[in-house]
């Protein structure tokens, strides 16, 4: 009897103290409930579907399935997306040193880095790319692609390109080379000869708060700085780390950057700059749009929460989650949001609230417009990105050239134009000669341009038929639409000036590469030149920041 209290007692305290935890610990008995079900799913429908399947893909599909109904940043990575972490964290890969992008549905040269095997060998930006080794290349097989390019360092590829103006398809047999992200694409003195210095930052690996360093002294030693833009346009941010790393050259040492809290708020990290500014005191300007995010807005929210730079251009992304890498079997990893940033001021600058309406969350984050106050007590607002101090638009006003830029003409004529003159300097052909070399090759491609009021038109016709209108009416309208068909003409006359800036533009990438582009396309930069011309004015700099 003795022998059985002893088994019977302990057995219920642990069926009573197991409840117990149950009770408490809700959450682990709900998660092994799941991790059941969906294991005895996935079990079932892999052994008896009516079609055998994939069981890797079928998984996969699975948790791509689960992850979608988060936000679009938390993701599982397979071995082959490993690289791609790494290009993030370490800046290096294995590569020829190319860009490729899709252009009219072709897999297209968009990009070549100066020094690296492609550019060296003869590659040209806008090189159709039609095979690699013996795999043929179409829009099909684009998102593998950047696993064919990429490599161990030292090893070959051979690469296939059909050129415009060349008859015969040109390969091109190339070694891999480790590669090293630049984040700072260009610095200088722009406009030459004055004492403004431009850094154009472009990502956020870990070298990136090293290579502004650099560029400050480097600017430093060819002369004085009185004035600094720092230009985050189209920057899609990266590591946290190196946002503040960056933030650290230009603030106050002590200054907070940025917080960071997770699900428990108790757990907040605050993250304040560590050192001695490197450029503390120069007046500085920020610019940002709608492509710059996630890091680029942790830069540009502090340097406005302490009244350190006017920022210039449009509304920031949006992105004020942190994500984090968590490291799994089988040379997988799972990057999962773990955390919300805030700027100095108090502000989440999140534009979407992923929980909104969604069952899979227990609670809504709501995200809300709220008013903050800088340093200086200026008004800032959370929500909706950062928003900058002075709104400029820099896209052309006309709905012509923006459908050209659109429909890539511009790029396609500059590599059309080059590949038939490549020993012509195009910075010494006048605007006009451009236009109508522009324009011809415009008409030898059909290119047929159809405004919105056309379409509004098209749309008014096809009503009108439907109901049987006035035929005097539908010829009304068809006289109006051949008028405004005559003054397409007129429009590239018109705006001619944001054409050549164009065809200007994409020319200097063809001969003079990225930093070709980039001081190309400030000469006609209206967000650069606002920037540019509120630091010269020591009066409206102080009344932007007051």
């Amino acid at each position: 009897m003795r022998l059985i209290k002893r088994i019977f007692l302990p057995l219920i305290a642990v069926v009573f103290f197991s409840g117990f935890i149950t009770r408490d610990n809700d959450i682990y008995f709900k998660i092994n409930k799941g991790i059941d079900i969906f294991g005895r799913v996935y079990k079932e429908v892999a052994l008896n579907y009516v079609d055998q399947l994939n069981p890797e893909e079928f998984m996969l599909a699975g948790i791509n399935g689960m992850l979608t109904s988060l936000d679009p940043y938390t993701n599982f990575i397979d071995a082959d997306g490993q690289k791609d972490i790494d290009i993030i964290t370490k800046g290096k890969y294995g590569g020829i040193g190319a860009t490729v992008g899709l252009r009219n549905d072709n897999v297209t040269i968009v990009d070549l880095i100066e020094g690296f095997s492609a550019q060296r060998q003869g590659m040209r930006i806008g090189d159709v790319i039609t095979k690699i080794n013996s795999v043929p290349i179409t829009k099909d097989n684009f998102e593998s692609l950047s696993e064919m390019l990429k490599g161990d360092p030292g090893t070959t590829i051979s690469v296939t390109v059909r050129r415009d103006g060349a008859s015969d398809a040109i390969t091109f047999n190339l070694v891999r080379e480790e590669i090293e992200v630049k984040n700072v694409t260009y610095y200088g003195f722009v406009p030459a000869g004055s004492k403004n210095a431009y850094i154009k930052l472009s990502g956020f690996s870990q070298t990136a708060g090293e290579e502004v360093k650099k560029a400050l002294l480097d600017l430093k030693s060819k002369g004085e700085i009185e004035s600094l833009i720092l230009d985050l346009r189209g920057n899609p941010g990266g590591l946290l780390d190196a946002a503040i790393d960056v933030c650290g050259k230009f603030l106050n040492k002590g200054q907070l950057i940025v917080s960071v809290i997770g699900r428990d708020s108790l757990n907040t990290k605050n993250y304040s700059s560590n050192e001695e500014p490197i450029a503390g005191k120069v007046r500085m300007a920020v610019l940002i749009d709608g492509g710059s995010a996630s890091a680029s807005e942790i830069v540009s929210g502090a340097m406005q929460d302490h009244d350190r730079a006017v920022l210039v251009g449009t509304n920031s992304y949006g992105k004020g989650l942190v994500q984090t890498i968590i490291p799994l079997s089988y040379n997988t990893s799972l990057k999962i949001t773990t955390a919300r940033y805030y700027t100095p001021s108090g502000r989440s600058i999140q534009k979407i609230d992923y929980a909104e309406k969604n069952r899979v969350f227990e609670k809504n984050s709501y995200v809300t417009q709220k008013k903050f106050k800088t340093d200086d007590g200026r008004t800032v607002l959370s929500a909706g990105g950062i928003m900058p101090d002075t709104v400029v638009q820099n896209e052309s006003k006309s709905y012509l050239v923006q459908t050209l830029l659109a429909d890539g003409m511009f790029f396609r004529f500059a590599t059309h134009f080059f590949n038939g003159n490549p020993q012509t300097d195009t910075r010494k052909l006048s605007s006009e000669y451009l236009l109508n070399e522009f324009t011809s090759y415009l008409k030898s491609q059909k290119f047929e341009f159809v405004s919105k009021s056309e379409k509004l038109i098209d749309l008014l016709k096809t009503a009108a038929a439907d109901e049987n209108l006035d035929a005097s009416f539908i010829a009304e309208l068809k006289k109006q639409e051949n008028r405004i068909d005559a003054s397409h003409s007129n429009e590239i006359e018109k705006y001619k000036d944001d054409i050549v800036h164009l065809i200007r533009e994409e020319l200097a990438a063809r001969s003079d590469g990225r930093q070709g582009r980039i001081t190309e396309s400030l000469k006609f930069d209206d967000q650069f030149t606002t920037a540019y011309n509120i630091l010269n004015n020591s009066k409206s700099y102080s009344k932007f920041l007051r």
